[in-house]
């Protein structure tokens, strides 16, 4: 479904009651729900709790949860007859009729300034399962481990490996992820049925639903993952402990002939940043090309808010540079003021252009091309590039998170000990 309206007017119009005046509002049952999106793959579901607020009794704590995360929503509101539960970072949110038990609605998202996708949405209370495993055959395989995917195979054989995936199975119970060139696919959680593997995740962004079939003779998965409103792609896997990805390092690299990163490009609030600015002058700085819009992104920041704030004591300086859906300041300045907001991040994010790859990669010329969000660049003390990092392996990813922040840390402590 697609709707011409703006997101704001959208709001308005599915909550009548809120404006009339003519009762009080309803109340939500404070606690665990089992919500699904219906895509056309079937049902995506994912987990919310939802929580009072203190001392407001129309105001709710909202979390969206895949796995082990926990992702807070922004606070809900109810207005009237129903809940409105806003992810604005993204630009999306679930809005519902509250019935007893049961929210039923839609979850939306804004993509352009006339352009709202939208999927029906529904939620029920105290139902604490992914994919509904009660009176369907048990687990006939354990599927922990490694797998060499192929993401979009013809042959239906892996035949390109474009994937790694790192699933953990106890019982029934399945979570993981897929590692990518470009990122990872978060938290993903779910079940193994028989022989049949079901995984979800819902951000407030992306929403990915994953079935595939698995054959014990040839330990190979074979089956669908759809994303968003409409996205469909099949993918094969192989039970493989030494599938691996290209080198992350050697993606993306400088031109020969260049030795730095020259930028140049205005903060939400009118300054220029520079590589030339005093600020950065003779300090290791790490230049994070992301979006505001990309859950890897996300991530990403998750971890280098906090980090900055344990470290710029050290004469170590970061600076975002933000592609966004739109070059307009006025449409993506706020979208980068409320990321900066959410992660508490004190360095500058400037408005470096759109998010198209072709476009990022001509406003950065100096790198042969751009070709994931996030991409994360290290520039010594002379204001040298000696390492750039492709995508970045978040939280859901285990070990391989862990890996990264090692290496993060013994990279920035090499560059600050010259």
């Amino acid at each position: 479904m697609k709707h011409l309206l703006p997101l704001a007017a959208l709001t308005l119009l599915w909550l009548p009651t809120a404006c009339s005046g003519q009762s009080a509002p309803a109340t939500v049952k404070p606690g665990t729900y089992r919500a699904v999106l219906k895509t056309k793959g079937g049902e995506l579901p994912f987990g919310l709790d939802i929580q009072p607020t203190a001392g407001d009794a129309r105001t709710y704590a909202v979390f969206a949860i895949n796995g082990n995360e926990r992702l807070p929503m922004d606070p809900a509101t109810v207005q009237g007859d129903s809940i409105r539960i806003p992810m604005s970072l993204f630009e999306s949110e679930l809005v519902a009729k509250i019935d007893g038990n049961l929210l039923r609605g839609e979850w939306r998202r804004r993509r352009t300034a006339q352009q709202v996708q939208t999927l029906p949405f529904e939620a029920q209370y105290g139902v604490t399962y992914r994919f509904k495993t009660e009176g369907k055959p048990a687990a006939k395989a354990n599927l922990t481990g490694k797998w060499a995917t192929n993401f979009g195979s013809k042959t239906g054989k892996v035949d390109t490996v474009n994937a790694v995936g790192v699933f953990a199975q106890k019982g029934n119970v399945l979570s993981g992820t897929f590692l990518t060139p470009t990122g990872d696919y978060r938290y993903l959680d779910g079940n193994v049925i028989g022989d049949s593997l079901f995984l979800s995740c819902f951000d407030g962004s992306h929403l990915y639903l994953f079935k595939a079939g698995y054959d014990v003779a040839t330990k190979t998965l074979t089956g669908g993952q759809w994303a968003g409103v409409s996205g469909y792609e099949s993918w094969v896997a192989l039970l493989d402990p030494k599938a691996d990805l290209p080198d992350p390092a050697k993606l993306t690299y400088l031109k020969p002939g260049s030795k730095t990163l020259n930028f140049s490009f205005p903060e939400p609030g009118g300054k220029t940043v520079s590589n030339t600015d005093p600020r950065f002058k003779n300090k290791v700085t790490i230049v994070q090309i992301m979006g505001s819009w990309c859950p890897n992104c996300m991530d990403e920041t998750n971890f280098m808010s906090p980090w900055y704030k344990r470290n710029k004591q050290r004469g170590v300086e970061l600076v975002g540079l933000s592609f966004e859906r739109s070059p307009d300041m006025a449409e993506s300045g706020p979208k980068i003021e409320r990321m900066k907001q959410r992660f508490k991040i004190d360095y500058p994010v400037a408005l470096a252009g759109t998010n198209d790859k072709a476009q990022a990669s001509k406003a950065l010329p100096d790198l042969n091309a751009v070709v994931a969000f996030p991409t994360t660049i290290f520039i010594d003390k002379k204001g040298q590039v000696r390492h750039i990092h492709t995508g970045f392996s978040g939280p859901g990813t285990g070990k391989y998170y862990d890996q990264y922040v090692e290496e993060f840390n013994r990279l920035v402590d090499k560059l600050l000990a010259e």
